[in-house]
């Protein structure tokens, strides 16, 4: 897809945030460092010979009067923040991609304000009156090509993206590289193609995709998909609406479930309320309490698609005591407790270890009522409601825990980045899923994980057992698989890739080791195996 952008682009703006901070004069040059090399540098310092990337020293070198500063990510996003605001004031919605750098969709905007250059007109006036900055402003076809215009104060016109960025060179994908850590793979990335003799992006958009990402990958993909003028998604717009929140200080404190229940249905009556008078819906609810030795308690639980149908009271309340039985009574629900009637209510007289002091309900991501995104296949439908109802309906009866679902964390084996939460709730993984994980299988990961992994035999073309020596090296490439038990059955092996080895707790008096394989079958169907103790195993099966 190919989606009409434009950028607003503030140069230099670590450099610009910074000194603002730091109350460096104007006309001295400045630079950003990481206390390794600059990162940002000013124009004069440019003018001087000063360029991102040197060390410190050689900075200073090449200008003695050079003003080093340290970088501070949440300065620049703290400052930047009135940019985008001024930005508001003449587009209502905005992406900030990263401090300095933000985008919206212009199609709407140059309709309503008259032409593509009457909007970067107004933007440009807007920041600079409202902030003093200078800002820079493009319109283009796609991500990469509308950074490079706002760098270049442009607007390409439609379906002129491809050329535009036909001749300029690769090094430019460096532009686009927005997401946290992703300025060093764009990095390798770009200098893997100068080696290979593709220097300019006409020359990496006019290869065929699946060369292209059966070559370089998910990110070579990525950057041709650039290379061509489009995106993979339309700009995320940002809302300015705020969290709506209420609380009360329970006095005396609550030890018991129903008591701080019953001010935790008054809060839902006020948030509900809330709600209904901005005529807005909210994605999640985060629940807090404080105890008497001063621990906060947080949690926060998705809410229902659909805008308000789906979120009343009632349901703010029943969330509130499935959170409260948890913190209150710790899992002690055996004795001391006693069941009354409606809704499945449970009264705990369990005593805790801390009274709760202070209870609040926050209504998160919160947005105008039906401008929710809708799905790919349309919206939330009545089946998918009643499902929803039903479930918070069961939870209500047997407890916050009664009913889970399966979430995704972080993890080496295909077993261990599964694990269960109750329904509804949107606490963080045990293990992040960001973190590396040395020995995980790389993607796509398989569609279906067997409950008991299933014993087979892998053999060579010769029929005997395929084995892995020291090195985990294969003794002969697999060409049978054989299956036991049950599903007795033989399968000609047509492709296979691996091993990945995986040892874990290495350094304790149990360590476990493990290597996978993953195998396809003449009849179509891919395995993935796991030989461990001189024996083959079965673990998943993939679409």
């Amino acid at each position: 897809m190919s989606t009409r952008t434009t950028v607003l682009w503030v140069p230099d703006w670590p450099v610009v945030a910074a000194t603002q901070a730091e109350h460096v004069p104007l006309h001295l040059p400045a630079a950003v460092h990481d206390a390794r090399r600059l990162t940002a540098v000013s124009a004069l310092a440019r003018a001087q010979g000063v360029r991102r990337g040197m060390r410190r020293r050689q900075a200073q070198g090449c200008c003695p009067e050079l003003v080093l500063i340290p970088g501070d990510e949440g300065r620049d996003v703290r400052l930047f923040e009135p940019v985008a605001a001024a930005v508001e004031t003449v587009v209502a919605g905005v992406e900030v991609v990263r401090a300095g750098l933000l985008l919206l969709p212009a199609d709407g905007a140059s309709r309503y304000h008259g032409s593509e250059e009457v909007l970067s007109e107004r933007l440009i006036t807007a920041v600079g009156d409202q902030t003093g900055h200078e800002a820079h402003v493009g319109t283009a076809d796609g991500l990469l090509a509308s950074i490079l215009a706002a760098r270049t104060v442009s607007v390409v016109e439609p379906g002129a993206s491809r050329e535009f960025l036909a001749m300029r060179g690769v090094e430019d994908l460096a532009y686009a590289a927005v997401q946290d850590g992703g300025a060093q793979g764009v990095a390798e990335l770009v200098d893997l193609l100068g080696r290979l003799g593709l220097r300019t992006l006409g020359d990496l958009a006019g290869l065929p995709a699946g060369d292209v990402l059966a070559r370089f990958g998910r990110l070579g993909a990525w950057a041709q998909m650039l290379a061509r003028g489009e995106d993979s998604r339309p700009p995320a717009l940002r809302r300015p609406e705020t969290d709506l929140e209420v609380s009360c200080a329970l006095d005396p404190p609550a030890e018991r479930v129903d008591t701080a229940t019953f001010a935790g249905r008054r809060l839902a009556e006020e948030l509900y309320a809330l709600l209904l008078e901005h005529s807005a819906m909210c994605g999640r609810l985060q629940i807090t309490a404080r105890t008497e030795a001063g621990e906060e308690l947080v949690r926060t639980w998705r809410t229902d698609l659909g805008g308000l149908g789906g979120l009343t009271a009632v349901r703010i309340t029943d969330r509130i005591r499935w959170q409260l039985e948890g913190w209150l009574t710790a899992g002690a629900l055996a004795e001391g407790n006693r069941t009354r009637g409606g809704r499945g209510a449970t009264c705990l007289e369990v005593p805790t270890r801390a009274a709760l002091v202070h209870l609040a309900i926050a209504a998160q991501e919160v947005a105008p009522a039906g401008a929710e995104q809708g799905r790919l296949w349309g919206g939330s439908s009545g089946g998918d409601r009643r499902a929803h109802r039903a479930l918070d309906r069961v939870q209500g009866l047997i407890g916050g825990d009664g009913v889970l679902t399966a979430a995704l964390q972080g993890g080496r084996g295909v077993r261990d980045q599964v694990y269960l939460r109750p329904w509804g709730e949107q606490a963080p993984p045990h293990r992040p899923v960001d973190r590396p994980w040395p020995g995980q299988l790389p993607s796509p990961a398989p569609a279906t994980v067997l409950r008991k992994p299933e014993p087979i035999d892998l053999l060579d073309a010769a029929g005997a057992p395929v084995s892995l020596d020291a090195r985990f090296a294969l003794s002969a490439p697999p060409a049978t698989l054989a299956r036991r038990g049950p599903g007795v059955g033989r399968g000609r092996v047509v492709g296979w890739a691996g091993p990945w080895p995986l040892a874990e707790r290495w350094w304790s008096d149990e360590p476990r080791s493990r290597t996978h394989l993953q195998v396809a079958l003449e009849d179509g169907s891919a395995l993935l195996l796991a030989h461990a103790a001189d024996t083959w195993t079965c673990e998943a099966v993939y679409d």
